[in-house]
Formats: C-alpha cells, structure tokens, sequence
C-alpha cells in the first residue's frame, strides 16, 4: 500500500477525478483520495512513475510519501503553510476591495463623496473599478489557474464555477464599459447612467474575496481536525542518553539503534519502546493509553516512547525504535484511518462526479432561459453567475473525511485505535456483541477468592500450609494461592519431599507433618470429606470457582477456591452495551457448568461454552444472521472470529495476532473503553450523515434560488455577491459541525440510543466433537446396574450417550465438549462402582 501527497485538489470533483484517473490504470486494486489531508493511497503492483504520470495527466500534482524525507509533522507544517498565504491574499484583496466597493456603492447607495475628477466622469470611475477588480483577480489567480486547468483537462472543479462567475462578470462589465465610452463621446448620458448599472465589477471581486473568506475558515477548521495528530506527532521525543562505549551520551532519539542501553531519569521522556534492565519507577502512560494512573515499571516491563518517568532512573535496553514504536504505529493507525474512505461517502462521490459539469449545464440553462424569457443580459448573466457561485462540492467532499479524523483523533486521545475509516462507521452499528471469555470479561489468570477452614484451624494457619506446600509448585491454580500467600507472609513454612501428582494435585512435608492438597478425589483417599465440605465444593464450582482441598496427615483441615475472576470494568460494561440495546454474548471454550457461572455474574444475555477455538468463527458467522455482529477478544485462538465478524475490538494487552486481526484497539486494555469506542462510532456516523445532509440540502435549495425559479412567484432573485457568501459559509458550517465531536464524552451513558433490537432467540448450531471415553468399570453385574451407569453419566451437559456394559467391565462415553474425566468417575463412583 503506498500514500502520495497530492496538490492542486480544491473540491469533492477534483478527489473524484484523481481517483478515476488512478483506479483506471491496470494493477490498480484500490485507490482512494482525501480531499481533507489531501492524500491518496494505492493498493496494487503500478510502479510509481506510472501513477503519478496518471494524476499529472488528470491536472494534478502528486509525490510518493514514503519516498519523501518529509514527515507527517512537515506535512501538517505545510497545512499552516496554506493557511498563511490564504491569509495574505484575503487581507491584500479586502484592502482593494474595500475602495472598490466605496467607489462603486457607496457613492450611489450612501452618498459617499468622491473626488470631484470621478463624480463628473463616470466612466472614469468605472475604469478604477476595473483597474481594482482586476488587481484581486490578480492576486487571486489561483482560482483561474486551477478552474481553466479543469476545463482543459475535461475535469471541471470548483476553481472553474469561481472562475467562470468572476470571470464572466469581468468581461461583460468591461464591454460595458466599452459601451460607456461610446456613449460618452456621443454625449448619450441618459444612456451613459443606464449602463453604470449594468457594471458588475464589484461582484468579480466580492466573489473572489468571499470565496477566499470561506477559504481560510475551512482550512483553519481543517486544520483543527487534525490536533489530535499533531498532538501525537509533537510527543516524540527528541533526544536520547544512552550508553556508547561505557560513558553516556545524548543523542537524537531516531538514531537509537535495537540492543542500545539507554538512561530515562525523573521527568524525563522516555524515547523509544524499551525493557527495563535495571531501577524501579512509576511511568506516566496517559499520553498512549489516555490512563491517568502511572503505571510502576520494575526490571523485566515493558516501556514505550513519549511516556514520561516520574520517580527514579531507569536503565532500558531498546527493543523497538523509529517507525517500530508504539507511538510511531499509533500516529500511522490514525493517519491511514484519516486517509480512507468511509463507506458513507460513496454517495457524496457519486454526486461530486457529475456535479459540475451539471452546475455548468444549469448556468447556461439558466442564461439562455432569462434572454428568451425578455431579461437584459445583465438580468440574465446575473442570475447565471449566482448559479455558479453559489454551488458548492466543496461541502460534499468534506463531509465524510473531516468527521473521520476528528473521530479517529479523539479515539487515539482516549486509547481506542480505530485502523480504518470503516471501523469507524461499522463499529457503533454494531447488534450483538460477543465477548471472549478469558482474558476479557475475566482477567485472564486465577486469583484466589475463598479461604473456608476446617473448624480444628484458623484462615492464617491453613493459607499459610497451603502457601507452604503450592509455592513449590508451577501449576497456575497453586500460583494463585503462592500469589495470595506472599502478600499476607513474609516467607513460607520450610518444606521437603515435594511431589507434583498428575492431574490431581501436591504434596510436601511441613513441619514433619505430611501435607496433601489437590481435587476432591485425591483428598478423598486420604481422608473422609464432610458433607458440609462437599456441599461448599459444589456451591464453589456452581460459582465457576475451583475448589481446592487440604489434608494434614489423614485429616481433613479446609477448603481453598481459586478463579479466573471478572475484570473490574466487565460487569459496567456489559450493562452499557445492554443499555445500549445490543445482545451480549459470551463465547468460551471452557465448560459449561463454569461458563455459566461466569456469565451470570458479567450478566451477559447469552453464553455459549465448549467452543474449540477452530469453532469460534463458525459461531460468529452464524450470528451474524441475526444481526450486526461485533466481536471482542484477546488471545491467538480469538483471531479466526475478529477477522470473520462485521466489526471487531482486540484488547490492547492481549497477543499481537489479535491485534492484527481485530479492527479496534483498546491500548488501555479495559472493557469500558468498548462501549467508548461504540458511542464514538455512532458520534460520527451521525455526524457524517449530518453533514451530507446540509450539503445535499444547501445545494438542492440554493441553485433554484441562484437560477431565478422564484423570481416570477415571490419576486426573489439573488445578487451574485450573497451567492459567493453563501457557499462560502458552507463548507465552514461543514467543518465546524464535524469539530462539535471534540466535545462529545464517550465515556457518558446519558445519551445512549439502542440499536435495532433481535427479536429472535438466538440459537447456536455446532457440529458434534468426535470425542469419547472409555472407562473401566468394576461392580456391574447386570442391565440393572448398566442402566445406573448410563444414566449417571448421561445427566452431564458435555455427554451426549453413555453405553455400559457389565459383561466387558467398561462404559463408552460420547462426548460434545470437553470435560474433566475426574467427574464422570465421581458420578459413576457415588452410584457404588469402583472407576480405573
């Protein structure tokens, strides 16, 4: 994909034009133009040569971006640049204009002495108009350059409707002033002051001069749009100290190489993504995840460039510099999503195609109407010229783009990446939103959540022999309790002899005493459990918990629960998005009984469990015939369903794949900022629609009103001066309605809108696992005992038939998801079978 910076644009036909003319070329997959950034980026194998020849031959200029040595900040530069210049010729054009005007209107309208030479030679009068007139046609030539550069290359823009206007205005004052010279020879004043009203010079230069007030007010909104980007642009940092040769240097920070040492101290920025090798701090991240919280960094953390130290020094080995870091990729994310196209705006290019040339048929139409009709030709080429001035593509153009980059700039303010402009518009449209269990809704690793004793021991006294016994070893369960134990201990209890048990559990001697600790039938072969015991377990498991029992010796000393657990924000979340009237559901490849309990408490509409990763994309596209379906994930085996849904959010912490996969980005990792980026997407999809709105509307009211059609009815017609005002309030009004986003707060459910409701229930289709079990069975002596067996295995949700068979000693489970055998044994053990 390449980008090229293209000059000469000046409305929505000229976008049209460049992108016609490139997409033609073979090779050519995609091209699409920005009239707001003036960009244009190209998918497909034409050589660059090739497809700046074809913009050149359109009547443009174009320039390879990543073959520039400018960067974006010198892009954004040159924007100010622009905005300057228009600045200088709108002053220089208002000073001339002022004097035209007082000599042309204020003398016969307000009575405004003129010298005496003028007032007794009107057609010498008339002749400084000219002279004025064309001194702001001068100093904006651009406008003629640009629109007869259009007609020549049968491409006409805005340039030429302004050109055309002023210009025709121009030529047919001056043969009237030709007209007033022969009058006055002849001695005609009669006729002579007859002509003074056919004169139209301050109408050339007004339209000029407003046309370049509208101008320098749409390109300062443009450039408003684009704070977001410069803000971001302006965080990279300048210079780096690092280690060269064992003594510290400061170097710029692009010449950082992979591998350097570099020294962050407080207050400084650190300057490219790096590890901590050595110190302890605290990093203040707002300015990449929009989190206000400094996050503490130790040896072994990541860091990223423009997050600033705050406590003490640290030592970094860089481990990503240049374009490879955070904020580099995130200021590339932004600009390509500025850069596309939204799908919104495929109407506004349709009509932008044809515009013009449509606006130059109507301004004959209009002419030739008005002569036949009986009008002067003045009459008549007024109104001619009010059709041309007052329409505007420059409105259509503009209303797509300027929303996106203010979206996607608020979006990367707040930590939420938006790749695409689609993303961007599809996002909020959203119907149903599917939720990956682990890593999203939970956090990701078991914590410990309960800590039941047996009545014979104190909470201390069993966490303390658990944490004794589990920090030896590296399941994830006995972290958690390791984890837990550390941070009420200052040191476990000594121990030896420590043995993991497969599948089951660990066992160590503590103080001379054994100590045994693992699932409920491990424990139960060294001890007996009470009821009360078991009944809590089931309590625990029916709570998506895993409980783990504790022995002493033979003798049972308490419970320890440890779970996946939900992520602060989840449940908030979930409310929002039912708030917001979408279907939650949460997708997972654990068990059901566990899925369930974890649902519950998220409170999410739906769950469905037992899911392989393989399956989740085929779940996903059959939600999608229910509805707009947006799915939110975190891991690698997430990846086949965030590519397959309509639109979808990979959570920053989690792998790179799903963050390649995914079309959002949530860089503060939090499930919040969902909602955030859905009420964001609405924002601007309503924005857009609110801009296409006026901009149709403004032009299907005010060419009529320019042409004449109410002039026979209501006796309107409109001076060519207000037409050239009127368009050019109307891509201002355009741009600035786009910058109302800048004081929308995603983060507030006020306002929220729901969105189309499903109606119907949703219902998930899966193909069987071919999965079974085999287990050897001891005890069954008859069909009696079979049917037992069959129908205690059968009362799981994952079993879908059980055979049993006395005479072989073995029952064959077929199974739809998976399940831990250790309960199929129990179930076939509690009805008095003894399970190998």
């Amino acid at each position: 994909m390449q980008q090229y910076d293209i000059t000469g644009m000046s409305c929505a036909a000229c976008s049209a034009r460049v992108e016609k003319a490139v997409s033609s070329l073979d090779g050519i997959k995609s091209c699409t133009v920005n009239l707001l950034t003036n960009s244009m980026t190209v998918e497909g194998s034409v050589p660059d040569s090739e497809i700046i020849s074809a913009v050149q031959k359109a009547g443009y200029g174009a320039k390879n971006k990543n073959t520039d040595d400018r960067c974006s900040s010198n892009a954004l530069s040159d924007t100010k640049k622009e905005t300057s210049a228009i600045v200088r010729r709108l002053v220089s054009s208002l000073v001339l204009l002022a004097v035209l005007m007082y000599v042309s209107m204020g003398h016969n309208m307000l009575g405004l002495p003129l010298p005496t030479f003028f007032e007794n030679n009107l057609t010498a009068a008339v002749l400084l108009q000219l002279l004025l007139s064309a001194s702001v046609m001068v100093i904006n030539q651009r406008f003629f350059i640009n629109g007869f550069k259009g007609i020549i290359h049968k491409a006409p823009n805005m340039d030429t409707l302004v050109a055309l206007g002023s210009g025709a205005s121009f030529i047919y004052s001056t043969f009237v002033l030709f007209a007033m010279t022969d009058a006055q020879l002849y001695g005609q004043n009669e006729l002579l002051k007859e002509y003074s009203h056919e004169v139209y010079f301050e109408a050339a230069a007004m339209i000029l001069a407003l046309i370049t007030v509208g101008k320098m007010l749409e390109s300062r909104s443009k450039n408003k749009t684009t704070d977001a980007l410069k803000g971001l642009i302006s965080l990279t940092p300048k210079t780096a100290n690092i280690i060269r040769d064992g003594k510290e240097i400061t170097i710029p920070a692009d010449n950082v190489n992979i591998g350097d040492i570099f020294i962050v101290r407080p207050g400084e920025s650190i300057p490219v993504d790096g590890v901590v090798t050595e110190g302890e701090s605290a990093v203040n991240e707002s300015a990449l995840t929009g989190e206000s919280v400094p996050a503490e960094k130790t040896v072994g953390n990541s860091v990223s460039a423009a997050t600033i130290n705050t406590l003490g020094i640290l030592r970094c080995k860089a481990v990503h510099v240049g374009q490879d870091t955070t904020l580099a990729q995130i200021i590339k994310t932004v600009s390509q999503a500025a850069a596309e196209k939204a799908p919104a705006a495929k109407a506004a290019d349709k009509a932008a195609s044809v515009f013009v040339p449509a606006v130059l048929c109507i301004a004959a139409l209009t002419f030739a109407a008005w002569s036949i009709a009986g009008q002067t030709v003045g009459f008549a080429l007024a109104r001619a010229v009010s059709v041309l001035v007052i329409s505007c593509p420059c409105a259509l153009g503009l209303a797509t783009p300027v929303a996106i980059m203010v979206g996607s700039g608020i979006g990367a303010k707040n930590g939420i990446l938006f790749k695409t402009a689609a993303a961007l518009e599809e996002t909020g449209k959203a119907q149903i939103a599917v939720l990956d269990k682990t890593g999203t809704v939970t956090n990701g690793k078991p914590s410990l959540t309960d800590i039941i004793p047996a009545s014979n021991i104190t909470n201390d006294e069993l966490l303390m022999l658990a944490y004794s016994l589990e920090v030896n070893s590296e399941h994830p369960l006995s972290k958690a309790v390791s984890e837990q134990g550390k941070k009420q201990f200052e040191k476990p209890l000594t121990s030896s002899g420590f043995k993991a048990l497969s599948g089951s559990g660990v066992k160590a001697s503590i103080n001379g005493e054994a100590i045994t600790g693992g699932n409920r039938i491990l424990i139960q072969k060294i001890c007996t459990l009470p009821d009360y015991a078991l009944k809590t377990a089931d309590e625990l498991s029916d709570e998506g918990k895993t409980p783990l029992f504790f022995a002493k010796g033979n003798e049972y000393i308490g419970i320890i629960a440890v779970a996946d657990t939900i992520r602060e924000e989840s449940i908030q979340a979930i409310q929002e998005m039912k708030g917001m009237g979408i279907h939650t559901v949460m997708l997972t490849g654990d068990n059901e009984k566990t899925a369930k309990a974890v649902g519950r408490q998220a409170g999410v509409d739906d769950v469905i469990a037992g899911v392989l990763p393989n399956e989740k994309a085929d779940v996903i596209k059959q939600l999608k015939s229910y509805g707009k379906t947006l799915m939110i994930g975190d891991g690698i085996n997430d990846a086949p369903a965030l590519t397959c849904a309509d639109s979808s959010i990979a959570i920053g912490s989690g792998t790179d794949i799903a963050i390649d996969s995914a079309d959002v980005v949530l860089m503060k990792s939090k499930l919040t900022d969902v909602t955030g980026a859905i009420r964001l997407s609405r924002k601007t999809l309503g924005n857009i629609h609110e801009n296409l709105f006026w901009a149709f509307i403004y032009n299907i009211m005010g060419i009529p009103l320019a042409a004449g059609l109410y002039y026979p009815i209501f006796g309107l017609k409109l001076n060519p001066m207000f037409g050239a005002a009127a368009m050019s309030i109307s891509s201002f009004c355009v741009v600035s309605n786009a910058l109302r986003l800048n004081i929308t707060d995603i983060y507030s459910s006020r306002r929220d809108k729901k969105a189309k409701a499903i109606n119907e229930k949703i219902i998930i289709e899966r193909k069987k696992k071919d999965m079974e079990v085999t287990l050897k069975i001891k005890g069954m002596m008859c069909p009696h005992c079979e049917a037992a067996v069959k129908k205690a295995l059968e009362e799981f949700a994952q079993v879908d038939s059980a055979e049993a068979s006395f005479k072989e000693d073995k029952a064959v489970v077929k199974l739809n998801s998976e399940i831990d055998v250790e309960l199929l044994k129990k179930a076939v053990a509690d009805k008095g079978y003894e399970v190998e």
